[in-house]
């Protein structure tokens, strides 16, 4: 287990304001103080290439009611971005505002041309504004652009060299972008275009003319920090204020009745939420609708005012989400057993892995807990119409996207069109090419990092004394988030006597340790662990609060076990 440097520097710099626990993980962070302020004020204000075009075409289909159609995408961040449009256009009094997310199965991925025509049938819009898409989507805009429709993109994801016809973009990734966070996830930048719109429609008087009291955004910030969370973005500072600011607002239940009526079924209490679990319970069961069906009844539970409505849209989401996961188990389980049957020398630097039974809308999911187990690039494909679609997850070392466009560039038509980021990305290929395809990018992986394999080390932020693991410690790690993607939640391990442990909820481990050398019996738990054949053991965890009727104590959320050779 590595123990991450902290800067020496920094460290020194941080005033007594800073308890001194936080002071050497900040430093290991490369944080400023400056940058621990997570208030509003604090926020970047909207700089981005051709913001001042999308404002002024925004301003004038405002003035003239003309139909404004947001086009989302299938995941969270998708959907809370399109929610996010439609609440604020209605706020700033359009009348004639309305969304359309594509069918993954039937329309493709983003601004497709079968989307547009579908959105020409039954929308007839005079603007499309897409969210957390676009950047890629070529013939969709010519499309759009030939039915004389006007084109604002917004979107996160990394552009190509030409960019698609639209009438104005924005994407803090363009070439020109002065915008300094890159890290915006889509609903981000959906926030950050209305913010302005409101700013620049202030400033032409467009609410005293039209007697409108000018909106409060910070109503969306509930929104806005799901889908980034949801979406994996890195957490710079700002980012982490719009997840601060949005997740204060949930806890007073000043929020959509969407998200309350979801952390209901999720059994997730609002006053003690956090971060994480936006992540790991409302996001899943949004992104079901768009991995199984249509994303459109998250998007309907989220933009409700009836909590009545909102929770008959999150039960209709739990039971996609409970679909989702007996899917998921049953392709996890095939794809490990393609996996335990390969040469092993065939595996080392990528895994590409097919089934044509497998689901589509599942195997993103399954090649991030493949990447995960086996700390390689991982991508997992499914049959769709005559081609193969496949989702890909990589790590740190290896910027998929790039690595893709190197592909492409190598192999021409091998892969048919992609799209993505550093650490995820999408693609689709000729069905009989899967073979090339796995030959092609396992050879650019292996080339890319000069044969060397990446070494896996758990990088935590040391030990901890007796004294240190303490309740009072976990509640200021607690209230220093929100954690994430760049601004990780602090692990720490220690050498533990194994003191009893018993199996819960059929695949957990229930673990009661004390660190050597002390006295103190700490409760533990160990998700998705198998009983341990030995009573020591070196173990890398996070500090939590475990709450139950009213009481807090300290719990330890194992992450890594390293067992010793004394049995029990």
């Amino acid at each position: 287990m590595l123990i991450r440097a902290f800067d020496q520097a920094l460290f020194d710099a941080y005033s007594d304001d800073i308890a001194t626990f936080l002071k050497k993980i900040y430093a290991a962070r490369q944080v400023s103080e400056a940058q621990l302020t997570l208030g509003l004020n604090q926020l970047l204000i909207p700089k981005f290439e051709q913001l001042s075009t999308a404002l002024s075409l925004l301003e004038q289909a405002l003035l003239e009611q003309k139909r404004i159609l947001i086009i989302g995408d299938f995941d969270c961040d998708g959907a809370t971005a399109s929610v996010v449009a439609v609440k604020s256009l209605r706020m700033m009094g359009a009348k004639y505002v309305d969304f359309l997310v594509p069918n993954r199965f039937e329309h493709g991925y983003g601004l497709s041309p079968e989307i547009v025509t579908l959105a020409i049938k039954e929308k007839q819009p005079d603007v499309i504004i897409t969210v957390d898409n676009g950047i890629s989507s070529f013939d969709g805009a010519k499309l759009a652009k030939k039915s004389a429709i006007k084109v604002i993109i917004t979107d996160h994801h990394l552009p190509s060299d030409t960019l698609p016809e639209a009438d104005a973009i924005i994407n803090p990734n363009l070439k020109d972008c002065d915008f300094p966070s890159k890290h915006l996830a889509g609903v981000g930048v959906c926030f950050y275009l209305f913010s302005a719109l409101k700013s620049h429609l202030n400033k032409s008087q467009y609410f005293a003319n039209q007697g409108i009291t000018p909106p409060d955004l910070r109503t969306v910030l509930d929104l806005v920090a799901l889908g980034t969370v949801a979406d994996v973005v890195k957490l710079d500072q700002n980012n982490r204020i719009l997840i601060d600011q949005g997740i204060k607002r949930i806890q007073q239940k000043l929020c959509s009745p969407g998200i309350l009526a979801l952390l209901e079924v999720a059994n997730r209490p609002v006053q003690t939420l956090q971060a994480s679990d936006l992540g790991f319970a409302v996001g899943p069961r949004l992104n079901a609708a768009g991995r199984l069906s249509d994303i459109s009844r998250g998007i309907k539970c989220l933009l409700t005012d009836d909590i009545n409505d909102a929770r008959r849209y999150a039960q209709e989401l739990e039971a996609f989400n409970q679909q989702r996961k007996e899917e998921q188990t049953r392709i996890q389980d095939e794809a490990q057993a393609i996996v335990d049957a390969q040469d092993v020398s065939e595996a080392k630097f990528s895994l590409s892995l097919f089934d044509p039974s497998w689901h589509e809308g599942i195997v993103g999911i399954v090649a991030g807990k493949l990447k995960e187990d086996y700390h390689c690039p991982v991508a997992v494909f499914a049959k769709s119409g005559e081609f193969l679609k496949g989702s890909i997850r990589s790590i740190p070392s290896v910027h998929i996207k790039d690595l893709l466009d190197l592909v492409d560039r190598q192999h021409p038509g091998l892969i048919l069109k992609f799209g993505g980021h550093a650490m995820a990305a999408g693609l689709s290929i000729q069905a009989d090419n899967f073979q090339p395809f796995k030959r092609a990018f396992n050879d650019a992986i292996k080339a890319h990092l000069n044969n060397d394999l990446p070494k896996v080390e758990l990088l935590t932020d040391g030990t901890l004394s007796a004294l240190d693991l303490s309740l009072d410690n976990a509640q200021l790690l607690k209230e220093a988030g929100p954690w994430g993607q760049g601004f990780e939640e602090p692990v720490f391990f220690g050498e533990f006597d194994i003191i009893d442990q018993k199996v819960v909820g059929e695949k957990h481990l229930k673990l009661r340790l004390k660190l050597q050398d002390d006295s103190q019996i700490h409760d533990a738990i160990a998700f998705f662990q198998v009983p341990l054949d030995t009573n020591q053991a070196t173990i890398a965890y996070k500090l939590s609060i475990n709450t139950w009727r009213g009481n807090s104590a300290l719990q330890l959320m194992v992450e890594r076990i390293n067992e010793h050779s004394a049995k029990k």
